[in-house]
């Protein structure tokens, strides 16, 4: 079992509404579940989603656990069923001029705080939100244990991706369609042979390799 409240315990095989059932218990409730999406991404923005749910999801999981079709699907119905829920976009050059934890926290408190319903208490994914002016409880992977964070990051990558194709077509030679803006070898090498964009965040070390890189290619070539 698990303790997150005094008197409240959530058995381990509670299933995905098994936090929200035992706040509700306690008069907890509404229960506002938040995540975020591109915290990782060396490119484009971070998404946060903030979702209250009164009535569990079909299909619903963590958002990396889905396929594209599985997200869209689930994102569908999160839209159709929440009690509410609300987005906050990050761009790339805030993230860097704050600082990527700093702007990920940011983000989350904003996306609650523009929900219509006041939650009783907040569920947030892997690490604590101060200043929710509400309780609320960080859950070591709680976005494959807690149905609010799970449709929280559904809505968050769906959000995020959607964004990412749009800039794709803005700047298609790196490919964001593909990799949305994370770090894989495709990337690294067009971010290599073009150098980064304005979407390109330049705290990323692999961005800055880069920059290095692609200034010493040039300068070989300009020695010859």
């Amino acid at each position: 079992m698990t303790s997150f409240a005094p008197g409240i315990t959530v058995r381990r095989d509670a299933g995905l509404y098994g936090y929200e059932r035992a706040l509700a218990k306690r008069g907890l409730h509404p229960v506002a579940g938040v995540d975020e999406a591109g915290r990782g991404a060396c490119a484009g923005p971070l998404v946060a989603a903030a979702v209250v749910l009164e009535r569990p999801i079909p299909g619903l999981a963590d958002s990396k656990l889905l396929s594209e079709k599985k997200r869209e699907a689930c994102y569908k119905i999160i839209c159709e069923r929440a009690v509410d829920l609300a987005v906050v976009i990050i761009e790339a050059p805030d993230c860097d001029r704050i600082g990527l934890h700093r702007a990920n926290i940011a983000a989350l408190r904003r996306a609650l705080a523009r929900l219509e319903v006041r939650p009783g208490y907040v569920l947030t994914d892997g690490f604590p939100v101060d200043g929710l002016g509400v309780p609320g409880l960080a859950v070591w992977k709680g976005d494959q244990v807690a149905g609010s964070i799970a449709a929280a990051s559904v809505v968050a990558k769906v959000t995020r991706d959607r964004l990412m194709v749009q800039l794709h077509d803005q700047f298609p030679a790196y490919d964001f369609a593909t990799h949305k803006g994370y770090v894989t070898d495709l990337h690294d090498a067009r971010l290599v042979e073009h150098g980064p964009c304005a979407e390109h965040r330049m705290s990323f070390i692999n961005v800055r390799t880069a920059i290095n890189v692609r200034a010493a290619v040039q300068q070989g070539i300009g020695d010859r």
